[in-house]
Order: C-alpha cells, then sequence, then structure tokens
C-alpha cells in the first residue's frame, strides 16, 4: 500500500512542509502489452474531498486511438476505448467509486458496494477541469474529481488506464494486477492510500 500525503497546495514562493502529491507509475496486465505505449505516470492529490489527477503517457501518441472531442459531460461506457480511470474505496469497506474520465473530456462516475455489485450513476461524484494535451511522444491528462459521498473517510485507490491501438489492440494499466485476467476492480489493485485531512 503507497500512502500519499493529503493536503492543501502550497501558497505561491512557500515551501511545501508535506508534500501534497506523489507520482505513481503504472504496468501492464501481462497478458496484454502495449506496442505503442511505454510508460504511463499518475500524480494524484487529495484536498479535502476533491481527487486531482494528472496521468502522463509516454510513447508512439499517434499509434494510439483517442476518443475525439466532445462537450465536457457525463457518459456511459467510456471504458470500452481509451480511457482514463480512478477507482476510489472507503477504507475498511467494500464500497468504492469508479471513475472514467476520456480524453474526448467526458466522464462518468459509479458507486458500488462491493465487487462489481450494485452498479449506479454516482450520486455523490462530478468531475471537472478536464484538460487533455497530446503531443508526438508524450500526452498528458489534467482532472479533478468531486467526491463527496466519500467524504472524511480514508481512500484506498486503484489508478488504471485503457489503451486502445489504432489496430483495436488493448492493453490495461494499473499500479498492480490480480492473479489471472485484468479486473480493475479487484481490490488487489487499490494500492494507493489517501487519508481523510486531519482536523486541527
Amino acid at each position: 500500500m503507497t500512502d500519499i500525503p493529503t493536503g492543501p497546495r502550497p501558497s505561491p514562493g512557500k515551501e511545501e512542509e508535506t508534500r501534497g502529491a506523489e507520482t505513481l507509475t503504472l504496468v501492464p496486465h501481462p497478458d496484454c502489452p502495449s506496442r505503442a505505449v511505454r510508460s504511463i505516470a499518475v500524480t494524484a492529490r487529495r484536498d479535502g474531498d476533491r481527487l486531482s489527477l494528472t496521468y502522463r503517457v509516454a510513447g508512439a501518441i499517434g499509434d494510439v486511438l483517442w476518443p475525439v472531442p466532445a462537450a465536457p459531460g457525463f457518459r456511459d461506457e467510456l471504458w470500452r476505448h481509451s480511457c482514463f480511470e480512478a477507482f476510489v474505496g472507503d477504507e475498511g469497506t467494500p464500497r468504492y467509486v469508479e471513475l472514467n474520465i476520456a480524453p474526448s473530456t467526458e466522464w462518468a462516475a459509479y458507486d458500488f458496494d462491493d465487487h462489481r455489485t450494485g452498479m449506479r450513476r454516482a450520486a455523490g461524484a462530478a468531475v471537472s477541469e478536464v484538460v487533455w494535451q497530446p503531443a508526438e511522444d508524450v500526452a498528458e491528462l489534467r482532472a479533478t474529481a468531486d467526491l463527496s459521498g466519500l467524504a472524511g473517510v480514508d481512500w484506498d485507490v486503484a489508478l488504471t488506464t485503457v489503451i486502445e491501438e489504432r489496430d483495436g489492440t488493448k492493453s490495461f494499466w494499473a499500479l498492480a494486477h490480480p492473479a489471472g485476467p485484468e479486473d480493475f476492480h479487484d481490490r488487489d489493485c487499490f494500492t494507493a492510500r489517501l487519508a481523510a485531512p486531519r482536523r486541527a
């Protein structure tokens, strides 16, 4: 389990007393390697009940099939194509929220009661400020999620990505993978921890 320090962003010109973000590396599922992508790194920061994410993809960016730009908003089944994801669990309970964030700037958020059980549109989660910046060798997506439905509790987090190449080949990236087929919902993938902010 990787503990990621939490806290507000430091004021300009001041040193950050406790680092509030950490960059973590995703690995592809061994059964689904990628020819186009060399690496994916994710920076995660918790500020209260807001989760800020930056995904950085390195490789042959033009060989990846990225969703075309669209108006920001909720859309189902984004995970079927290239998509950046986060699974945020209530530490010590089976419930969790799934976030899907597409380079199109569309997003989705779902509540689950347990592993793939009770799926429904999340009442206490929304994504905003999605920015997609592709280049020849590196592409970056930044987004912020409001997770008021998980307010005040420590979070177990899985950070994941689906990459679809132009020939239809898909690779599945995560901080860790369970034994067997890829399954981002498996709690073994939730290897990062974001503690609830301490009260003064």
